[in-house]
C-alpha cells in the first residue's frame, strides 16, 4: 500500500482541484487521526484572518479525508463519499496558518457504520472536526458533519 498521506494528498489535489488553490496539504495520518495544514496566505480575508469559507472547506475535507483513509484501510474502495449536512461555529479567528484535525468516532459507531455499508451499500457517519491556529490547542473552529457513503 502506498503512503496514506501522499496518497490522500494526490487524491485531494486531483479530484478536488480547489484544494490545490487553497494550499491545503495532508500533514499526518496517525492513530486514526487526520491532520491537514491550511495556510493563511491563499485563504486570507479582508481582516487578514483565514476566510470562513476556506475554514469550512478545510473542516469538511478533513472529515472526508478521514473517512476515505479509514474505508481504504478497511479494504473498502468502492464507496462514494459525500457530505450530507454540516454545522460549524467559529469561536476564535484564525490569524495564521491553521491545523485541521479529524479524529475517529467511537469504535462502536465506526463498526456499526462499516457493517451497514457492507450489507446495504449505503451508510451515514457523523464526524467532528476542529481547526486550531498553528501552535495552539484551543479550537478556533468546531465542525460537525454528517457524511454518506454509497456504492
Amino acid at each position: 500500500m502506498t503512503d496514506p498521506v501522499q496518497h490522500l494528498q494526490e487524491v485531494l489535489h486531483h479530484d478536488i482541484p480547489l484544494t490545490r488553490e487553497m494550499g491545503l496539504s495532508v500533514a499526518s495520518w496517525q492513530h486514526q487521526a487526520l491532520r491537514l495544514n491550511l495556510p493563511l496566505a491563499p485563504n486570507v480575508n479582508h481582516k487578514h484572518t483565514l476566510f470562513g469559507g476556506s475554514l469550512y472547506c478545510g473542516a469538511v475535507l478533513a472529515g472526508w479525508g478521514w473517512l476515505y483513509l479509514s474505508l481504504r484501510e478497511a479494504g473498502v474502495e468502492d464507496g462514494h463519499i459525500v457530505i450530507q449536512e454540516g454545522q460549524i461555529s467559529y469561536p476564535l479567528p484564525v490569524s495564521g496558518d491553521a491545523l485541521v484535525l479529524c479524529q475517529a468516532p467511537e469504535p462502536a459507531l465506526w463498526e456499526r457504520f462499516l457493517k451497514l455499508y457492507l450489507r446495504r451499500g449505503r451508510a451515514r457517519l457523523a464526524l467532528q472536526t476542529t481547526v486550531v491556529n498553528q501552535g495552539s490547542d484551543e479550537p478556533a473552529v468546531v465542525f460537525a458533519g454528517q457524511y454518506v457513503v454509497h456504492r
